[in-house]
């Protein structure tokens, strides 16, 4: 009977305000003439502000082009900075200025938290994760956390971990369809499933197996991804509430995949304390142990700090390195560099991490890759308190702040007039004395592909490392081909690329 009710007050309360879209997109509003021109969903103008309904029009005519349309209106602001109205006066501010991104993340670091937008959007998922807290929650969670990104760690991950499924699952599977001239119908999804694997493993010591088929798990992270990211960017939020209400669409599916994935996170979790009970000491230093020996025994809690990392570790590495086997591709100079130093023979490592290390080229190519199709194409903050940005924008209390990653990486007065190029050399300088390349790090506030301050990525090292060991072991035995000329970069809370690729064999 509540629910009845409130659904009536929603709707008695939404009908008004649905009436005056209605009218918008007919090309009217109560304080203009008729016009019988749209919203142009391609204008890279600031969009038109309405009463009462602010810019929904235009959020709406833009909405399968979100981070372009954003982006676009970044780059003609002479401030790289605007402000979106929102309905019933919400403000959300995008910026693409570095001295902005580093006072958010920096500066004023506690007036820029997540928020009761973003919570809300993501509660039901991700819970008191890390990505999802602030304050207390937060802090302990990265404490305890950054034990397991320490070297010893990594080096235990990627020998232990990406190595052995690496030569049992991944290159199998080229193999076989390199001799059989196969076409592998979506790379993508081959190496998110790969990396599903290999941080169900770092993460909690458990293999879900997804590389071979598809799971309700993996379908299940999938999905709850998304109808998350859509709720967080919704043009009227009361549409998502009032199907959650009533259990309907979307949110009856959030639900079900939710559940799904949380049930199994469970089960994980009751093992691990049975395992804990039985043995002095674990074999394995997972990030679940870590959490459980810490004493943090809540079930729920550890739950959703567990669902937190895999989604992380799942989505990102898996995106970036199909963008860098298509740039790759496209740029056969470059790939001929990845190559030459992925094989080199010169040099005998005593350790696989030495090996990465000095795969300098490589990781400049890789960081070349993320600031043209970035993993998170953009991320936001609240304001707790009123603030002057340093570009003299001002910010209200509760207003959405968000540091536009893709517009940076794209921009021209960040990275000058070649900055559609696909060029690794502007991360290097040569050693001459030495005859070799020297990586040269961009500034963490303009290249914020990993964030910065101090919620920096705990886990940078790890992607890297990880990264390079899958680019080494892929090309040396196979050449990446793609048939998609100008993939499409779309994005949640991660990016993807819509596309097909297959391999050929190399060598």
């Amino acid at each position: 009977m509540e629910s009845e009710i409130l659904f009536c007050l929603l709707l008695l309360f939404a009908t008004p305000l649905w009436f005056l879209a209605t009218i918008v997109f007919k090309g009217k509003s109560p304080s203009s003439p008729p016009s019988s021109t749209p919203p142009a969903a391609t204008t890279t103008g600031i969009p038109k502000v309405y009463p009462i309904i602010g810019s929904v029009p235009s959020i709406i005519a833009n909405k399968h082009r979100r981070i372009h349309w954003t982006s676009d209106i970044l780059h003609a602001s002479p401030s790289s900075t605007f402000v979106l109205h929102r309905g019933f006066g919400s403000r959300h501010l995008f910026t693409a200025n570095p001295s902005v991104v580093q006072h958010i993340l920096k500066t004023n670091f506690p007036l820029y938290q997540k928020g009761p937008t973003f919570k809300c959007a993501l509660d039901d998922f991700l819970g008191q994760g890390i990505f999802n807290a602030d304050g207390p929650d937060w802090k302990l969670q990265r404490q305890i956390s950054s034990h397991e990104f320490s070297t010893q760690s990594l080096r235990k991950f990627i020998e232990t971990v990406v190595d052995v499924q690496l030569s049992d699952r991944l290159l199998p599977l080229l193999d076989n369809a390199s001799r059989n001239k196969t076409i592998i119908s979506d790379f993508q999804n081959t190496l998110q499933r790969f990396t599903l694997d290999n941080i169900c493993k770092i993460a909690c010591g458990f293999d879900p197996e997804c590389f071979l088929r598809e799971t309700p798990f993996t379908t299940a992270i999938t999905d709850a991804t998304i109808i998350c990211s859509k709720r967080l960017h919704a043009a009227f939020p009361l549409i998502w509430k009032t199907k959650k209400v009533l259990n309907l669409g979307s949110e009856k599916r959030l639900k079900e995949a939710v559940s799904e994935v949380k049930d199994l996170a469970r089960r994980i979790i009751r093992e691990k304390k049975k395992e804990l009970r039985e043995k002095e000491t674990l074999d394995s230093v997972d990030l679940l142990s870590r959490f459980l020996c810490s004493g943090h025994s809540d079930e729920e809690f550890v739950v959703d700090i567990i669902l937190s990392f895999i989604i992380a570790g799942r989505d990102t590495t898996s995106g970036v390195l199909t963008w860098f086997f298509w740039l790759l591709s496209n740029h056969p100079h470059v790939e001929e560099k990845v190559l030459k130093e992925v094989t080199q023979k010169d040099t005998v490592y005593t350790h696989v991490c030495e090996e990465m290390k000095d795969m300098v080229y490589t990781h400049a190519a890789l960081c070349e890759t993320m600031r043209l199709y970035p993993p998170v194409p953009a991320n936001s903050k609240e304001a707790i308190r009123d603030d002057l940005l340093p570009d003299g924008s001002l910010v209200k209390r509760g207003w959405r702040v968000t540091y536009h990653i893709y517009a940076m990486g794209r921009s021209e007065k960040i990275w000058g007039p070649d900055w559609a190029e696909f060029r690794p050399e502007r991360w290097l300088t040569w050693e001459e004395v030495e005859g070799r390349w020297k990586f040269v790090a961009v500034d963490a506030f303009t290249y914020p592909v990993f964030q910065a301050g101090p919620r920096i990525c705990l886990g940078k090292e790890m992607s890297f490392l990880q990264m390079k060991r899958i680019v080494a072991g892929i090309l040396r035995r196979f050449k990446v081909v793609s048939d998609v000329a100008e993939p499409k970069y779309g994005g949640y809370f991660t990016s993807f690329m819509g596309q097909i690729k297959h391999l050929n064999p190399l060598r």
